[in-house]
This record gives C-alpha cells, structure tokens and sequence, in this order.
C-alpha cells in the first residue's frame, strides 16, 4: 500500500503517521497538511528519518498539488483526517469551519475522485478512508443507557459537528452516486502525546502547573467517552485493510467519564507526579459559564467494528495511560521552562 494521510502534523495524524510506517504491507507513506496552528512539524521528526515517508506542506483544496502528490506516488489508500476540529473555535469562527471541512472537502475529494477514475490504473484497491466524530450524531441524556451506533440518526449542535456532518455527506453521495470506495469512521474522544494544549487534557496539566485557574464548563457533569489514539490508529487500520465499502464503523474506547472526574483524576496523578509545596492542584479548579450549546454525553458502541473488524480498544489500561500521557506533558511542560 502507498498511503496517503492528510493533516498528518496534527495530533491524530502524526500518531497515524508513526504506526502506518510500522506496517509490513506499507511500502510508502505520504503525508500533507496545510501546517495551520493546531500542527506541528515537530510531531514529524521521527517520520521524516524514514525513507518509506515524504511530506508536503499543501491545502487539500489545491488541485494541482494533490493530483501531481497522488500521480507521483501511486497512492492506493487515503486516510483523511484534515479538518479543523475545536469547539469552541467554530463557535466564535464558524466561517472557517464550514469552508475549511466542507468546501475544501468537497475539493479534495474531487481531485481524489479523478485520479481513481482517470488516472490510477490498477484501482480495486483503491480505498479512501473518512475519519469523522461521534458529535455528529448530537448527544444523549446523562443517564441514558444506550449509545450511538452506525445507525444513529444525525442530530449535530454545534458549527464544527454540523460541518463534519456535511462532509460526512458529502463522502456518502460519491460512494451511492458515484461509486467511490469509501469508508467512514466515528470515533469518541482522543487522548494522547503531542496533543494541542487548547484540548481539554493537555490544557488542564498546563493551567494547573503554571498555577492557574483550572476552568471546567457549567458543573463539569457533561460526559465523554475517550479512547487512546493508539487504539484509534488500530481501528483505522483494520477500517482500511479489512472494512467493507460503503460501510461505517465506530470506535469507542469504553471509557465513560464526567470532565469533573476526568479533570480530578489528572489533578491527582499531578498531585504525585509533580506536588506542589501546599495543597492539592484540584483547588485550582474553577466552574465558568457553559459552553453555548454543550452537548451532555457522547457513547459510541463499537460492536459493530469489533464482529467486523477485530477491533477492541485496551479498556483495562486507561488508568495507566492516563498516568503516562500526564506525566510526558509534565516532561514537556519542564523542557519549555529549561
């Protein structure tokens, strides 16, 4: 396979980046991202010593720099995880969002189209991989006891899950209409390395160290299900070499938590790793107006992905992780102070 990752200097992309080159039945992996803030080359560095890599600093939107990258390297597979993706973000700037993850879409898979159909030769391989949210599908009650699957209906709330949602149709019309091999993948919330410190977990380990305010929206009950972006890489892998076209897949982690207890947790495990000379950091913690439209609970039910796929998150490790992500942003956090 000569795969193809957009938005491969971002947090997701780059953890994908490194795990692709991992793969026997990889030949090449090439990379390109239109470098905006939320990426970092530096997320690269490793990759960009391996000779099965190349990167291009490019927009998807640019037609004839995707079609000379797709033609040069006869990409067989596409992993599209160029989007921009933080609430907050698209609630203040929503113009960006839906021109960014709709119409340069759209643009990207134009050019994507094409070269499937007119250029590549041997194309029955041919797969184009969508990675989506599971905040298109809206939210759920606090206490309710089901979860989104692949079936769900649409219901997004706010500029960046509505925007996903367009591209998500937008991959769906050109499959049915068109044919195209796609496959589209839901995934709950991301945790990790190397994540942008404007995401909840990397923010909260860089407020409580600099000894600010630890700000939680409303009464921090609102509930996420997280999934370490290893086990992600893993699912869209087994989507890419194993998912069926047309189709969808979820991948949950099976972790459930409140932000109150998740921001706690990471309070604790800073208490130990990183003490402070009085007090505990969750007396930093501070409740600010909510978010304009705060979904209350996202739940994913992978089942579907797990019967198809082979997919099963490591939910017996999230403590452990956690522990370990905390502490390399706490490394991280004393490098940019040395």
């Amino acid at each position: 396979m000569n795969v193809l990752i957009t938005g491969a200097a971002g947090f997701i992309g780059s953890h994908l980046v490194k795990y692709m080159l991992n793969k026997n039945d990889v030949k090449s992996v090439i990379a390109i991202d239109h470098m905006s803030y939320a990426a970092n080359i530096k997320n690269l560095k490793c990759p960009l010593r391996n000779n099965k890599f190349n990167f291009y600093e490019t927009d998807i939107s640019h037609h004839k720099n995707i079609q000379s990258i797709l033609c040069k390297h006869n990409i067989s597979h596409i992993i599209n995880l160029a989007a921009e993706s933080h609430v907050d973000n698209s609630i203040e700037f929503p113009d960006i969002f839906f021109q960014n993850n709709v119409m340069k879409t759209y643009e990207f898979v134009k050019t994507c189209y094409n070269y499937w159909t007119n250029i590549l030769q041997d194309n029955d391989d041919f797969r184009f991989i969508h990675i989506s949210t599971d905040e298109v599908y809206g939210d759920l009650d606090y206490n309710d006891i089901t979860s989104f699957t692949e079936r769900s209906t649409y219901a997004p709330n706010s500029p960046y899950s509505a925007s996903k949602a367009c591209s998500d149709h937008i991959l769906r019309c050109f499959n049915k209409t068109y044919k195209f091999p796609v496959i589209t993948t839901h995934c709950s919330n991301n945790f990790g390395t190397n994540q942008h410190h404007e995401k909840l977990i990397p923010k909260v380990i860089y407020k409580a160290l600099q000894g600010e305010d630890i700000p939680i929206y409303g009464t921090g009950k609102n509930i996420r299900d997280w999934i370490f972006v290893e086990d992600h890489c893993d699912g869209i892998y087994l989507a890419l070499t194993k998912g069926s076209v047309g189709e969808t897949y979820c991948f949950g982690g099976g972790h459930e938590k409140s932000n109150i207890n998740l921001v706690t947790e990471i309070c604790v495990i800073l208490d130990k790793v990183k003490p402070k000379k009085k007090g505990s950091y969750t007396n930093q913690i501070s409740f600010v107006v909510d978010r304009q439209g705060h979904d209350r609970k996202y739940s994913l039910n992978y089942s579907k992905a797990k019967k198809e796929l082979g997919f099963t998150p490591k939910i017996d490790s999230f403590d452990k992780r956690l522990y370990k992500v905390v502490l390399s942003y706490v490394e991280k956090f004393k490098r940019s102070k040395n």
